[in-house]
């Protein structure tokens, strides 16, 4: 038996804050969202507590008659506790040495292993839809596929979508949204 997990990058948002709102285009791409999943069975939603990705849930929560729970593992990673100015290059070397843990920050293991076990308590059988972050959701992607890494946090869009279908013989990672959707809709 297995389970089927939707991982959700949160809609266009205002800024990195976990109190940032999503912009008016955000608000439009989380009723999308909703749309996007109104024909996929779904037991449960899941989100990260940042603002963002609640608002990113709460339509697709509506239309399907569920509360969405919220569990602090979805939060995004913090790369440090300071302000880097090449930090697209810290976040890349973080990507090549999963171990590479900054001052006041997570390592890309640590995030993982944070992660992979919000997916790892999912009952087998069960549709999950978990609403996160782009740096997160690659980690958690990785956990799944070891080759996704910098190059696929950087193809990402907001929002995105993967399926992953988790069995005991292992896991099948799809990208199952597509920004064209977006633009034709």
């Amino acid at each position: 038996m297995g389970k089927v997990v939707y991982i959700v990058r949160h809609c266009e948002a205002e800024g990195q804050s976990p109190h940032a709102d999503l912009t008016a285009e955000g608000i439009v791409q989380a009723e999308k969202l909703a749309e996007f999943f109104a024909d996929i069975e779904v037991d449960r939603i899941v989100t990260s507590p940042f603002v963002r990705a609640r608002m990113s849930a709460e339509p697709l929560a509506e239309r399907k008659g569920y509360y969405f729970e919220e569990d602090s593992r979805l939060a995004e990673r913090t790369l440090s506790s300071y302000d880097f100015e090449d930090w697209l290059l810290k976040l890349e070397d973080s990507f090549l040495d999963v171990h590479l843990k900054y001052e006041g920050g997570e390592s890309s293991h640590e995030a993982m292993e944070r992660v992979c076990n919000v997916v790892n308590e999912l009952p087998d059988g069960s549709t999950t839809v978990l609403v996160t972050h782009g740096n997160l959701m690659t980690l958690l992607l990785r956990c799944y596929d070891e080759h996704i890494g910098f190059a696929e946090w950087q193809a990402l869009t907001n929002p995105d979508v993967y399926r992953v279908n988790v069995s005991d013989t292992g896991a099948q990672v799809e990208r199952v949204w597509r920004e064209e959707k977006l633009l034709n809709e």
